[in-house]
């Protein structure tokens, strides 16, 4: 059964946020593997879900017919072995995972598109701190920007992030994603060599 998949070892709540991860191979259609876990979660049948996308191609839950997007809100990302789903409640949910491998551009990626301010910090730190603190940072703007709906293309200089020990605050962002204190963030270890972030902000 697919919906085994997702074992009960590998949820997690924060806030009003549920995710779950499981094994993903390259190819893999990921709609496919997150319907049944979210039929469980929902406690309806799978043919009561509709997952429909909208015109930036993120997806939403249509739910016994209810127009998409008045009900929870649901988000996934995958990399290397692992896909991560989250479902959120009266919130724009937004998660992004990622493998830890190695990322020898990783400062000339900061310096390109990231704020100043971020890449500076990066460059204070040793390079093997760097590189896992470069992919935490990502996971964070990334899973902000896919709960906003544009993902990338709005732009990773157009949220700041100030490290604080060794997390990242959002402090600074584009009018248009509202106000860093409307985020909630999330981040965590889903599986060894991985890291994630989960985003939400209340529903407007």
């Amino acid at each position: 059964m697919p919906s085994a998949m997702f074992s009960e070892e590998s949820n997690l709540r924060a806030g009003p946020v549920r995710c779950a991860w499981r094994d993903y191979h390259r190819g893999q259609a990921a709609e496919a593997l997150v319907r049944p876990w979210l039929a469980l979660e929902l406690d309806r049948p799978d043919a009561a879900l509709d997952l429909v996308r909208d015109a930036r191609g993120r997806p939403a839950l249509r739910i016994d017919g209810h127009p998409a997007g008045s009900g929870p809100d649901v988000n996934w990302s995958h990399s290397g072995e692992l896909l991560l789903v989250a479902l959120g409640d009266g919130v724009r949910v937004g998660v992004d995972v990622e493998w830890l491998r190695p990322r020898p551009q990783a400062m000339a990626l900061a310096q390109r598109f990231f704020a100043p301010g971020e890449a500076a910090a990066l460059a204070r730190m040793a390079p093997a701190a760097a590189e896992a603190a470069f992919v935490q940072l990502w996971c964070a703007k990334e899973a902000v920007l896919k709960a906003h709906g544009h993902g990338l293309s709005f732009g990773l200089d157009r949220l700041e992030f100030t490290a604080q020990g060794d997390a990242w605050a959002l402090t600074a962002c584009d009018p248009a994603l509202g106000a860093p204190a409307d985020w909630a963030l999330h981040a965590f270890s889903p599986r060894p060599d991985y890291l994630a972030t989960l985003a939400w902000r209340p529903r407007a």
